[in-house]
């Protein structure tokens, strides 16, 4: 990887083959990343490597169900080790979180592609959920132990705050905005140590990792990462945030720029989602 800042993009690309026949590849071309992390993949490693050309090493974790989510990571250098083993041993994380070990430069920092499920209220679908989100909350501590560089990033399925969602009113009883989910995001984000005390009223430990994205923006509505696909939710902004780059401290004081790359016009996207791209100077 160059001696210069490295370019870590995130991005759900709702399947890669579809996304390749809309455009990924020609923003790919133009976008000089370094490690990229996907999330809903929906297709096999061969697809991948296929599409992405022999610069790329890819690391692809699928999910048990064929056609359904996978997480990969594509680097220009092979990593070093890569792990895919996450919550307890009767849980179904497979296509959901792959984290591996890179040297960039001399300096070993690690990446993680997640893609927490979107869920659903009063279903199964949002009791692996919350599973998801258990199992997160043990492996996140493991990690700022493993590296002092560490970086969760993916389709974090949650909007931590009102800000991170345009009609944060008319869904405050829906998937992806319960006080219940947000409350992790209180933890997560919350001051390391500290007793926290989250939307809902629940207390726990403050795991102080950095929100990158909300760091970068400040207390600002937005800017969102993914747009409904019915309506005009796209041309009016009407979003959410749910792409993350989350940083352990240390690799989130070399932040040199973030990006949101929003697609110029609704009949220009390849995903409901856009890239987050972001340079770590470490």
């Amino acid at each position: 990887m160059p001696d210069r800042p490295v370019r870590i993009a995130s991005v759900n690309v709702n399947g890669i083959r579809a996304a390749y026949r809309k455009g990924m590849g020609e923003w790919l071309a133009g976008r000089d990343v370094d490690i990229l992390a996907m999330q809903e993949v929906r297709a096999s490693t061969a697809d991948i490597e296929a599409l992405l050309g022999s610069d790329w090493t890819v690391l692809h974790d699928e999910a048990t169900a064929k056609g359904r989510a996978g997480v990969a990571l594509a680097s220009r250098r092979a990593a070093h080790v890569h792990r895919v083993d996450f919550g307890a041993d009767d849980f179904d994380s497979a296509g959901r979180w792959l984290e591996a070990d890179y040297d960039v430069d001399g300096t070993p920092i690690t990446v993680v592609s997640t893609y927490v499920h979107s869920g659903d209220v009063g279903t199964p679908k949002q009791v692996e959920k919350y599973k998801f989100l258990d199992a997160m909350t043990v492996r996140l501590p493991q990690l700022r132990e493993h590296a002092q560089y560490a970086l969760v990033v993916g389709d974090l399925n949650v909007g931590h705050r009102e800000l991170d969602i345009k009609n944060w009113k008319g869904n405050r009883k829906n998937a992806g905005f319960l006080p219940e989910e947000r409350a992790y995001f209180d933890r997560f984000f919350g001051e390391e140590g500290a007793e926290v005390t989250g939307v809902d009223g629940s207390v726990g430990t403050g795991h102080g990792w950095v929100d990158v994205g909300r760091a970068h923006a400040g207390e600002v509505e937005g800017p969102y990462t993914w747009w409904s696909q019915r309506g005009k939710a796209f041309d009016t902004d009407t979003g959410w945030r749910l792409d993350y780059h989350m940083a352990s401290p240390a690799l989130a004081a070399t932040v040199t720029s973030y990006a949101i790359d929003r697609a110029s016009a609704w009949d220009t996207r390849w995903s409901d989602h856009a890239p987050v791209v972001v340079d770590y100077a470490i």
